[in-house]
């Protein structure tokens, strides 16, 4: 890719990490490589089952405790973000990756795990042929400032609210 930009999606609206997941699998159908790290998750939902189908093109990996951060972040949940921040940034850097996806990093920027500066930083870093993907409700007005593209999901209807909880291959 001869130029990659920062794209942003955000938004309390359904549909980030999926747009992602779409973008990555477009991606790798064009012969891209992506690296995924998904924040403050940690369990095997159908998209990580689905992606495995892509390994050749698509890694991912999850950086989170398995347990929602509620309040103040425990140390453990800190720990977890850092080292999914660590291994995004070698990614972003290695040469080896087209694309990479940090997965729902705006709420960890939101809990307070990881720091906005060190996310600015990160964009500023990212090399020039390296499309750079970040998600999550409530992205920083410094973060979207700093990015190419911003999109925002905005929740209009949603069965949620009317008690249907995540079904798997939808939702989960």
């Amino acid at each position: 890719m001869e130029k990659g930009y920062i794209q942003i999606y955000t938004g309390d609206g359904k549909g980030k990490t999926t747009a992602a997941i779409g973008l990555s699998i477009r991606a790798a159908g064009a012969g891209l490589s992506v690296f995924m790290a998904q924040f403050l998750k940690k369990s095997k939902y159908s998209e990580i089952k689905g992606l495995e189908r892509f390994s050749d093109r698509i890694a991912i990996e999850q950086f989170g405790t398995g347990k929602y951060v509620r309040g103040e972040p425990a140390p453990e949940d800190i720990a977890a973000a850092k080292k999914g921040f660590s291994a995004a940034r070698s990614a972003l850097l290695s040469g080896k990756y087209d694309m990479v996806i940090l997965d729902e990093i705006c709420v960890a920027l939101f809990f307070k795990v990881l720091s906005e500066d060190a996310v600015l930083g990160l964009m500023d870093e990212k090399p020039d042929g390296v499309e750079l993907v970040l998600t999550g409700r409530k992205c920083p007005d410094a973060i979207m400032d700093r990015a190419d593209l911003v999109t925002e999901m905005r929740a209009v209807k949603h069965y949620y609210d009317e008690g249907v909880l995540a079904r798997i291959g939808i939702e989960n």
